[in-house]
């Protein structure tokens, strides 16, 4: 080898890394927020201007790389439409073109198994319905990103390689199945160009993506130091963040739906805590205000199957009740309820379109406006007693409640004493007025809160009403 073609070898690392180059997740196919100032970032050699051309106006955007390297701009996007348009970057060296790019809704989608779970399944688990769904899929308006699995202690500048792909079977079968019913429905009703961005890891701890910074205040969190071995690598506070979630932080979204909660289920009361610091955290790093966070409360479940431990606070319907009040205690935030698709035997329900409909129910009613569907499952508002007869009134029931035929179960009744009997429960309106015999001076109600059990309360919709508890008692 000549002196000159070595010398070209040792500093090729160098030279690549001085072109222009841009974060994996800008690629062809890409969505763009409608009627924003979405960022564009990537690297270039030091000290060279970056020029950012929209085919969608005349109007041109500059930045200068920084000492390291480093560029961002924000460049400002037109109304949602079916065109697709050419985002062009040039700077030292060949232009970058991205084609084929849409302008509409974006929606990062985030949580742990059950958002992760492809329209395929797991194996052995299936979604039901999804071979039918998966066949009927191509729409050239729908595209879909996933953030590759990644866990490490130092937040990276960017995440591996993944394009955008358009909706259509293949690409449909590897995607989220909850994040796809989600925006398959969003995409039919707004009629827009969509694009989710899919960023969930099996198992994972809601520390796992949050970062260093806003884990402080949690005493009882270990965030691992940079040398640190990932022993758990979904269960390692900020590690997802860091590998994830850090690389595409500040693209351009609408909103987030949130999927997670079984890997918490045993620490109820420190998750309402974590869920409002994480979303805090999103909004802050994204820098769009109190964007619309949705999310799903986990579904029932025998976690006796997967724990030693039972009953007290290892019930999961502590939990779901911690997730029911969220909504109450954190901003521009909505709950799909999933106590009718829980399986006893599998943590992960087969239905899965249920839940990516509600949530995209709660966005096109709560953030897009849309009107004359039912989108809020009816909610414990308060509790009246007279004399043995417990009445549970609930908000978000304007058409009042059933059980479409079948009896109606769940409900337990208390005393002072704090000792749990079965009730007999009856529905008027939107109350119901809940008695036991055993218990002649009643005091607090609970419904479904066992961590397996099916829900027998809807709304006229058809929208389930969570497990609930009127007391704040320990077990």
């Amino acid at each position: 080898m000549n002196t000159k073609a070595f010398l070209f070898l040792v500093f090729l690392p160098f030279l690549t890394h001085a072109q222009l180059r841009l974060p994996s997740l800008f690629t062809d196919n890409m969505v763009l927020q409608q009627q924003a100032e979405c960022a564009v970032w990537g690297w270039a050699k030091a000290g060279n201007t970056i020029t950012v051309s929209p085919s969608w106006s005349k109007q041109k955007y500059t930045a200068q790389a920084d000492a390291a390297g480093k560029w961002r701009l924000k460049v400002k996007t037109p109304a949602a439409s079916y065109t697709p348009y050419t985002l062009s970057i040039s700077g030292d060296g060949p232009v970058v073109q991205l084609k084929n790019v849409l302008v509409g809704e974006v929606w990062l989608c985030g949580g742990q198994s059950n958002m992760e779970m492809p329209m395929k399944g797991f194996k052995g688990q299936p979604v039901l319905g999804s071979n039918e769904a998966i066949l009927h899929s191509r729409n050239e308006q729908l595209r879909l990103y996933n953030v590759p699995r990644s866990s490490v202690t130092e937040p990276q500048e960017n995440s591996k390689p993944s394009p955008w792909r358009l909706a259509e079977p293949e690409a449909v079968s590897n995607f989220s199945a909850t994040a796809y019913y989600f925006g398959r429905l969003v995409q039919e009703q707004l009629q827009v160009p969509v694009g989710l961005l899919h960023c969930s890891y099996s198992g994972s701890f809601i520390e796992a993506w949050m970062d260093a910074e806003n884990l402080r205040q949690f005493a009882g969190v270990k965030v691992p130091a940079k040398g640190d071995t990932i022993k758990l690598v979904s269960r390692t506070a900020t590690t997802l963040y860091n590998g994830m979630l850090h690389p595409i932080e500040g693209y351009g979204i609408k909103g987030a739906i949130w999927y997670q909660g079984e890997s918490n289920y045993d620490r109820a009361d420190e998750y309402a805590q974590l869920f409002a610091a994480m979303v805090k955290q999103w909004r802050t790093k994204w820098g769009l205000g109190d964007f619309p966070f949705y999310f799903a409360q986990i579904a029932p479940f025998d976690y006796t199957r997967t724990s030693k431990n039972k009953g007290g606070k290892y019930n999961s319907a502590f939990i779901r009740d911690t997730q029911r009040k969220l909504p109450d205690q954190v901003p521009n935030t909505g709950m799909a309820v999933l106590l009718d698709v829980g399986e006893e035997t599998s943590i992960h329900p087969m239905r899965k379109e249920p839940g990516g409909t509600r949530l995209a129910l709660l966005a096109l009613a709560q953030t897009y406006g849309r009107k004359g569907f039912g989108a809020l499952s009816p909610t414990y508002e308060s509790l009246t007693i007279k004399d043995n007869t417990a009445t549970v009134r609930f908000k978000n029931s304007p058409m009042g409640m059933t059980t479409f035929g079948q009896e109606l179960t769940g409900f337990e009744i208390a005393g002072a004493d704090q000792k749990w009997y079965p009730a007999k429960a009856s529905i008027s309106g939107s109350s119901i007025n809940v008695s036991a015999e055993a218990v002649k001076a009643p005091v607090a109600v609970r419904y479904a809160f066992q961590d397996f059990t099916k829900a027998t309360l809807f709304s006229n919709e058809g929208l389930p009403v969570s497990s609930f508890r009127t007391d704040d008692w320990a077990q």
